[in-house]
């Protein structure tokens, strides 16, 4: 919500990261991300329809606050847009109903997930937008909610999803609205003056703590054993080309008592056995092709910032550059280099700190940025050039228990982040009550066959599991 402080200052601004992402979507680069909840509807007492999903939305719209907001764009690009609260925000519009063909399973239901994530979002409306999909098999039904990545991360939004199923209204975080006039150009004008200001007069600090920073981490990088992952430092594959404006898509679930398994055997984290279950699908995938490189493919790795299961929207996180040593055939050996990668690439992250590339976002150029982007799409270079990371792998810790609604219970939850051109495969787990949906999105150029790559993360997790015994 726009609010006003003490001498008419506007407060809503939008922060440097967030602005990054609304800015750097392109003709074929989709900044949103798909959150998919499959619900079963069996025995349900309400009748399962859109009008059922608007009138629940309409009710719970004071929970997901950031959902009534749009953003403003400062005249000129002269500062970082607003959010401003949408007076005539009109659910209905944001919601649209399709059925699934017969057999109603997960293709078709992937499928459903494909098409949504080809269609960009409205930029002058509220930036999301949600899809049911009926007559899916086994009494299930689907809700395909597709948010601008500039609203929440992984963790803003599963806090998000959690406080909207929440049945008891004194424990849910209610944020009524309230808005307030449009600002008028003036209103900007002055807005964008301060600001300017402000980031004027902090500009010595971020400058000292960013030459702090990395000379922390060259520090930390030269007392580690052995090469330090670099971006750019990876081989070009069939999975970084220059983007279509279509997407592809498949999921699956995994055990997650599995990996927890695995991860206690070996000593190492939940993320660190993910990483090596995408290493190993996307080497048994390349390999299919006989596309496979001798050097390692690398990822990049959001980390969370601030975990705080009250925060309901914007992005807080951190990147690391994780080699995924797909030059590896035997799973166990790297299992063990991709934990003493991941390792070092924490230890080179936390001396530079964590919020460092928060801060730097807000230094963005924001007229040559977007035109950068723009420009480097219609150039097509990412078929030519080396990509800096091969692919995205994300992590998020999702419910622990199965929320319930009004029309039924959560039985699947999965969701996934943007491809960008050169980096066309987006991998996303959402932990799920004892599952890991492992979700993977790119679009025909660069992942053609989705469900080519999906069916070996369960390959690879049985052969990690026979070599540990």
């Amino acid at each position: 919500m726009l609010t006003r402080q003490k001498g008419g200052d506007l407060v809503e601004e939008i922060s440097g990261l967030d602005t990054r992402f609304l800015y750097s979507e392109t003709p074929t680069a989709h900044m949103h991300t798909l959150k998919i909840v499959v619900m079963n509807v069996a025995g349900s007492p309400i009748t399962v329809s859109l009008d059922m999903f608007i009138d629940a939305l309409e009710k719970r719209l004071d929970r997901m606050p950031a959902l009534r907001r749009r953003r403003v764009a400062i005249p000129h690009r002269l500062s970082l847009p607003v959010w401003v609260e949408d007076a005539n925000l009109d659910a209905s519009a944001h919601i649209d109903w399709r059925v699934a063909p017969a057999p109603g399973g997960n293709r078709e239901l992937a499928d459903a997930v494909a098409d949504v994530a080809a269609i960009p979002l409205d930029p002058d409306r509220p930036l999301w937008h949600m899809t049911v999909v009926d007559g899916l098999a086994d009494d299930r039904i689907a809700v395909i909610v597709k948010l601008h990545h500039a609203v929440a991360d992984g963790g803003a939004a599963v806090a998000m999803l959690l406080n909207a199923f929440l049945t008891d209204q004194s424990d849910a975080i209610v944020v009524p609205a309230d808005p307030e006039p449009e600002p008028s150009r003036r209103e900007l004008f002055g807005f964008a003056a301060r600001s300017r200001a402000r980031q004027v007069r902090h500009l010595p600090a971020l400058g000292r703590e960013m030459y702090t920073g990395m000379r922390a981490a060259q520090r930390a990088a030269r007392e580690s054993d052995g090469a330090i992952a670099m971006p750019f430092d990876c081989p070009r594959t069939p999975l970084n080309v220059s983007l279509s404006a279509q997407r592809t898509f498949a999921m699956v679930d995994l055990p997650i008592g599995d990996l927890l398994d695995i991860k206690r055997s070996c000593n190492t984290t939940l993320n660190v056995v993910y990483l090596v279950l995408c290493g190993g699908a996307v080497r048994r995938y390349l390999l299919g092709l006989g596309a496979l490189p001798d050097k390692s493919l690398m990822a990049g790795v959001p980390v969370g910032t601030r975990i705080d299961p009250t925060r309901l929207s914007g992005n807080h996180f951190d990147n690391m550059y994780v080699p995924l040593r797909t030059d590896l055939a035997d799973p166990v050996a790297r299992l063990r280099a991709v934990h003493a990668a991941s390792s070092k690439a924490r230890g080179i992250r936390a001396a530079m700190g964590h919020e460092m590339l928060e801060r730097r976002a807000a230094l963005t150029p924001l007229h040559l940025y977007p035109l950068g982007l723009r420009l480097w799409a219609r150039s097509k270079l990412a078929d030519r050039v080396r990509p800096p990371i091969n692919l995205v792998a994300s992590n998020v810790a999702g419910p622990r228990e199965a929320p319930e609604s009004e029309g039924g219970v959560i039985s699947a939850l999965y969701s996934v982040g943007p491809i960008l051109e050169g980096i066309g495969l987006n991998i996303t787990a959402w932990s799920f009550c004892d599952k890991l949906g492992v979700s993977v999105l790119g679009c025909p150029a660069s992942l053609p066959d989705p469900w080519a790559l999906t069916t070996q993360f369960e390959a690879e997790l049985h052969d990690l599991r026979q070599r540990l015994g």
